[in-house]
């Protein structure tokens, strides 16, 4: 089982349409299956990302531990007069590598990322991390901060945003940067000779391209300016090259 998740519970008859108006992905397919979403800002900024699990007439978020009083928190301010009850569920979440197993669910991110469970069976062990490398997965409190947007972190690769669904808090900003060209910032991954702290700068020449963060196996997950992001480029004492 998973200790650094929590799960919380959403239940009542406005559970959908309350959360429908909140996070960035369409809830309306919690019919088809797991869904991979988040709570932004009013400006449009990271707050939390998380699963989405049916369960019945209830809906699941299981989200990372540190994050979760603070979800709480905002989901019990938005509220309001919705006939919806917000707390602990009391679940554990277990994962593994693979294909989901009956009563388990495919990580809806990417199939490298494996299986979720809800239901007490035990996890499968994995090299998370290289896994997160190899399918340019970002983690909050690593590559997801408070200044973090979704879109520049791939959350539209990922399946964590819907375009269609309407409004939802943050959607404005969303929606204006993913009708730009282009992003010409974002998250990335890059071959990695060496090694260097999370947190470090990549220079381009003398120029600041970006940050270097989670490093696994020759690779590691960057957050670049792309117009820099060109030829090798350095962190500390590593050499990286982009990987388009």
């Amino acid at each position: 089982m998973t200790e650094d998740r929590r799960v919380l519970r959403v239940s009542g008859p406005d559970t959908l349409h309350f959360l429908q108006g909140l996070v960035t992905n369409d809830v309306t397919r919690l019919s088809q299956g797991i869904l991979y979403s988040a709570l932004l800002t009013a400006q449009g900024k990271y707050r939390a990302d998380f699963f989405l699990v049916p369960d019945g007439e209830d809906v699941l978020i299981d989200v990372a531990a540190p994050l979760a009083d603070d979800l709480l928190r905002a989901l019990t301010m938005y509220k309001l007069r919705s006939k919806v009850d917000v707390a602990d569920s009391g679940r554990t979440v277990s994962r593994g590598p693979g294909k989901a197993e009956p009563g388990a669910f495919d990580d809806p991110r990417d199939p490298r990322m494996g299986w979720r469970a809800y239901d007490g069976r035990p996890s499968t062990e994995a090299d998370w991390e290289a896994l997160r490398v190899a399918a340019c997965v970002p983690e909050s409190g690593v590559e997801l901060g408070p200044e973090s947007y979704i879109l520049e972190m791939g959350f539209e690769r990922l399946n964590g945003v819907d375009f269609r669904k309407g409004c939802y808090v943050g959607q404005e900003v969303t929606a204006r940067m993913k009708h730009k060209t282009e992003l010409r910032k974002g998250l990335a991954s890059v071959e990695v000779d060496g090694a260097a702290p999370v947190g470090t700068d990549i220079l381009a020449g003398d120029k600041v391209a970006g940050t270097l963060f989670t490093q696994s196996g020759g690779q590691a997950l960057a957050y670049l300016r792309f117009d820099r992001a060109d030829g090798d480029m350095r962190a500390g004492e590593a050499t990286l090259r982009y990987i388009p």
